[in-house]
Formats: C-alpha cells, structure tokens, sequence
C-alpha cells in the first residue's frame, strides 16, 4: 500500500446537495421464507430498490443532503417508490412522473447466498425519461457531488440527457462520480456499450466499478489504471472477498472487507459507494473512506432487503469498533 502524493478531491463551498443520484429507483419484491426459491414463495415483502435509488438512500442514511434525478410512472408502483424515498429523508423534488406507457421497474429477488436469482422487469422503463433541464441543471450547480449510475446510458435519449449532466457537472465545480454499474442484458453488444462507456468516463473524477465491469469498459484495466492517473481521475476497483483497491494519483491503497456472513450476493456495491462518498467528504481520508464503504457493503449483503438494509452511522460505528477488516489483499 503507498499513500504518497494520494489525489485528493477539493470541496471549496457549502452547497444545498451533498450529492445528486442519477439512474434508477424502483419496487423489490423479496420471496419469503429467506432461503427460498420465487417459485416456491407463500409471500413476499417489498423494498425500495434500484441502483440509483439505493446509493441516494445510503447517503441520505449516513447523514447527508440527497436527491434522486430519475422518473417513476405515475400510478401505484411509482407513488411506493416516491413514499420509501421520502420516509429516508431523500430528496424527491427532482424526480419527475412519467405520463406515457412507461413503467417503473420490478424486481424479484431471491433472499439466498447460493443460486440466487434476481429477475428484473423494464420493459420501457420510466427511469429512462430524464431531461437535463434548467431545474435539473441549477441543482447540479447547487450540489458538490453527481453520481451516475451506468443504467441511465443504455438509451440513446436517456444517454444524451446524462452526458449532459456530466458536462453541467464539470463546468459547475461538482464532482462527476461514475457507478458503470453493468448489466449485460441492458446493452446491445460490448463495442456499444464500450464506446459508451469510455465517453461517460472521460466525463468522471471517480470511475467505480468491479473488474467485470471494467473489463467491459478496457481490455487492460491496467493502462486504464495509468490513464486515470495521467488525467487525474480516481478509480476505485471492487474486488469482492478480496476487498478494494483505490487508485489516486501515485497511490494505490488496497483494503479488505468485514467479515460477516452473508445473507444475499447483492446491494454491497450501492451501500459501499454511498458510504465512500460521505465519509470522504466528512474525513478528506481515502482509506477511511473505503473502511466505512466496506462496513456498509458487510452490513446489506448480510441483511435482508436493499434500500432498507442501508446503515445509519451508529450501525456503521458499531461494526467498525466490534470487528476488524481482513488483511488487505493487493491487485496485482
């Protein structure tokens, strides 16, 4: 692990969003009893999910101003969504109801370690109807930080209007946090979604994702590594079991994970990014930035449901002083 010359993040002025969340927000349905098979399910609890929707609930649980930039249809499924963000103190002023045939999303998900499956509908999607308009604009000029999540670049409209707001971004002093958050099946083949990726990431100051998902964005995630460097990015690899490694600047600072017992595969990546963010924002500390992300990830993956299973600070707190991190596991 080196932390020389480790590139740092400059918050020069209090702004009325810590953070802004772009991408999807939807309904999770969880079959019950835990451990059991959709198909075998007597019943099934709800949650608020998506990935976008989670990483806002994440930081608004450790303590931070957030609002979604997304859209929901307007019936039921989208008024649930909108009740669960505002019962976590998100931000919902920007979200914005879709009126054609578009729907919210859906989510079954299997509450499993092993052979868990995870069927998600979105067939035209709401979350897809986001504008980058002057609304959406002055509260970017008006927020330190904008996370994107990759789900939002998957249509050409939906695309257009999220590079936007990158761009907006930029010119603004807030900075661009990129979730690839990468499902195959949302993309048409991977010279599409590469393409689409590398001109997102030139658009980012800190590009996330697992070596899946950036294997998808470069054939050498090495060289893309020393690029983020030379363009004073930083990147940061989920590495699973093996923990995470942060790249910024000249430093690479490897860290482990919490070892709890997992209940389910998936949530850790929106609950370790949301963390990440807010603790670097309160401490300037990248290393104990990654510790409170992985805290948080230990706490969903072992805990039923997603946007639910968020940790508040005091939870956060007491995993970090009752157990301590595996040894962290260089990248290469």
């Amino acid at each position: 692990m080196s932390n020389k010359q480790t590139l740092h993040l400059d918050y020069v002025s209090r702004r009325t969003y810590e953070a802004l969340v772009v991408g999807r927000a939807g309904l999770d349905l969880y079959p019950e009893p835990d451990g059991g098979k959709i198909k075998e399910a007597t019943s099934f609890s709800t949650d608020l999910g998506g990935s976008a929707g989670n990483i806002a609930v994440a930081i608004s649980k450790a303590g931070f101003n957030v609002g979604l930039i997304s859209a929901v249809s307007n019936d039921a499924v989208g008024e649930f969504v909108k009740q669960r963000l505002q019962n976590d103190s998100v931000d919902i002023s920007l979200l914005t109801l879709s009126r054609g045939n578009e729907r919210t999303s859906l989510a079954l998900a299997e509450v499993r370690q092993h052979d868990c499956e995870v069927v998600i509908y979105r067939n035209d999607a709401a979350d897809l109807k986001i504008q980058c308009n002057d609304t959406i604009k002055q509260a970017i000029s008006d927020s330190n930080n904008l996370v994107v999540t990759g789900t939002s670049l998957i249509d050409v409209k939906s695309r257009k209007h999220t590079l936007e707001m990158m761009r907006h971004a930029n010119e603004a002093g807030c900075h661009v946090w990129l979730d690839l958050d990468y499902r195959a099946w949302n993309w048409p083949n991977l010279e599409t979604t590469r393409k689409v990726y590398r001109e997102a990431a030139a658009l980012t100051r800190v590009l996330v994702g697992n070596e899946e998902e950036f294997s998808v964005l470069t054939d050498d995630i090495a060289l893309q590594i020393k690029q983020c460097k030379n363009n004073q990015q930083i990147l940061i690899l989920k590495r699973g079991a093996d923990g995470s490694s942060l790249f910024a600047g000249e430093s690479q600072l490897d860290s482990g994970i919490y070892p709890l017992k997992p209940l389910k595969p998936y949530g850790s990546g929106d609950a370790f990014l949301g963390n990440v963010l807010v603790n670097y924002m309160k401490s300037g500390d990248w290393l104990s930035a990654v510790a409170a992300g992985s805290a948080a990830a230990a706490i969903v993956v072992s805990t039923r449901g997603c946007a639910s299973a968020m940790p508040t600070t005091k939870q956060l707190e007491s995993l970090q002083q009752s157990k301590v991190m595996t040894p962290a596991a260089n990248w290469r």
